[in-house]
C-alpha cells in the first residue's frame, strides 16, 4: 500500500486551506519533505517544508517545479480555481478558458511532467482534487473543468498503473474555506477532507467520496438525468 511516512511531497495551491492541511498533515504522517507551491509562496516555520513558486497555467513555470523538485514521490494537484460567475452563458469566453488552464490543463500537464520522476520511485502517488461538481452540474465553467479533470484522472491511473504509480481522485462537496464563503449549507472542515484522503491514499483506494451528498449524486448518475436535475421537469410546456 502507499505510505506517506518518508514520502516527499509536492502540494500545488499549498496557502490555501485545503493546501495548507495537505502540507502539515502529510508531515503528521511520516513524510520527509513538503514542497509548498504557490504563484507566490508564502513562508514556512518548518524546515521540513520548502516553499516554491509555481504557476501551473505556465509550462516554463512548471518544468522549472520539475527540476527542483526531483525527488518527489507524492504529487497533489490541489490547485483550483472559480469562475466569476456559474453561467456558461454569461461568463466571458476568456474567464472560462483560464479556469479550464487551472483546473484542468495545469494539473494534466503537470502530472505529464513529473510522470518520469514518480514511475522511478515504484509506490509513488498522485492526487487530484476534483469536487461533486464533476458529476453535478451547478458551477457551469467550474463543474465543467472538473468533470474533464476527472476524466483525465481515470486516464492516468490506468496509464501510471503499469509503472506502479498510485493514483486517487477526490470528489467532495464544500469545504470550509475561502473559496466557498459565499455558499450556504453543510460544509466539511479542510481538516476533515485532508484526513480523509491520506487515509484512502494510504489504504490504497482510488477514489474518495468525502461526503453523503458526494455518494448521492454519484449514485444518481446511473439514472436518467431529468432526476438529478429535477427542475427540468419546471421548462416543459
Amino acid at each position: 500500500m502507499p505510505s506517506l511516512d518518508g514520502a516527499v511531497v509536492l502540494v500545488t495551491g499549498a496557502n490555501g486551506g485545503i493546501g495548507t492541511h495537505f502540507v502539515h498533515d502529510a508531515l503528521a504522517r511520516g513524510a520527509a519533505k513538503v514542497y509548498a507551491t504557490a504563484r507566490s509562496p508564502r513562508a514556512w516555520d518548518d524546515e521540513r517544508i520548502v516553499p516554491l513558486t509555481l504557476d501551473v497555467t505556465d509550462r516554463t513555470s512548471i518544468d522549472a517545479a520539475v527540476a527542483a523538485a526531483a525527488d518527489v514521490t507524492v504529487l497533489v494537484n490541489n490547485a483550483g480555481a472559480t469562475p466569476p460567475s456559474a453561467s456558461l452563458l454569461d461568463v466571458t469566453e476568456a474567464d472560462i478558458r483560464a479556469n479550464m488552464e487551472t483546473n484542468f490543463f495545469g494539473p494534466v500537464f503537470l502530472a505529464r511532467a513529473f510522470a518520469p520522476i514518480l514511475a522511478a520511485n515504484k509506490g509513488s502517488v498522485l492526487i487530484d482534487v476534483h469536487s461533486v461538481a464533476s458529476w453535478y452540474a451547478f458551477g457551469g465553467a467550474y463543474s465543467a473543468s472538473k468533470a474533464a479533470l476527472w476524466s483525465a484522472t481515470n486516464s492516468l491511473r490506468i496509464e501510471f498503473a503499469p509503472m506502479g504509480v498510485h493514483v486517487t481522485g477526490v470528489h467532495m462537496g464544500y469545504v470550509d474555506t475561502d473559496m466557498a464563503a459565499h455558499a450556504d449549507g453543510p460544509k466539511m472542515l479542510p481538516t476533515q477532507l485532508v484526513t480523509t484522503v491520506y487515509d484512502a491514499v494510504e489504504a490504497g483506494e482510488y477514489e474518495v467520496l468525502a461526503d453523503d451528498l458526494t455518494k448521492g449524486v454519484k449514485a444518481a448518475l446511473s439514472g436518467p438525468v431529468e432526476a438529478l436535475y429535477p427542475d427540468l421537469h419546471s421548462t416543459k410546456a
